[in-house]
């Protein structure tokens, strides 16, 4: 990995199921050198599920990178005029958030860090999961593989025969996404069998 010294901002929204398999990616992160800063949606932020509470997250998350949570508009701000990091990684990216940077929306801190930070014409990696990729957001997904420094971890079906229109990435291709992002090029192939 070629990661040393980058600086990553990190976001995660609210696919309860899949931050689990995330988490060991931003530690494989930090083991090579990168620094990570976090930055988590109002629902990551609140909800406590079957998966564990936000209290517990936000505390795992802030003893992995060593730095505050970035949790509010206000402070995702600054990833654009102060050009706060090399790259941006929205994992898991929920079909709300991947519909609001697709129309440009930005109302959450992960959508502010994703908008303030591609202005600056770096990198944006997404980690898609969501359960209508193949549905109401396939439009979404079209617009942000035509969106110029927008990169996509490759993905596919998660469960065709009970979930046909869900879409998740492959957590573990998130690292070598980031090292071609970081050269101007996607990773291929995007579509993988699940």
């Amino acid at each position: 990995m070629q990661l040393d010294g980058v600086k990553i901002g990190f976001a995660l929204t609210g696919s309860f199921c899949t931050i689990g398999k995330v988490i060991p990616e931003i530690e494989k992160l930090i083991s090579a050198g990168a620094e990570v800063i976090p930055v988590i949606s109002y629902s990551v932020d609140k909800f406590d599920t079957r998966f564990g509470t936000a209290k517990d997250l936000r505390l795992k998350l802030e003893g992995i990178t060593g730095k505050k949570i970035i949790d509010s508009i206000v402070d995702a701000e600054p990833f654009g005029p102060k050009s706060l990091v090399d790259v941006v990684v929205v994992a898991p990216c929920t079909g709300n958030t991947l519909a609001k940077i697709a129309m440009g929306i930005t109302d959450t801190p992960v959508t502010m860090a994703c908008k303030a930070h591609l202005r600056n014409q770096k990198p944006l990696v997404i980690a898609i999961s969501t359960n209508d990729g193949l549905g109401a957001n396939a439009k979404n997904i079209g617009l942000l593989l035509n969106t110029k420094n927008v990169y996509m971890v490759p993905f596919g079906q998660d469960g065709p025969d009970t979930k046909p229109n869900s879409l998740v990435a492959d957590e573990k291709l998130i690292i070598p996404t980031i090292e071609n992002a970081l050269k101007g090029k996607q990773i291929q192939p995007i579509l993988i069998k699940y």
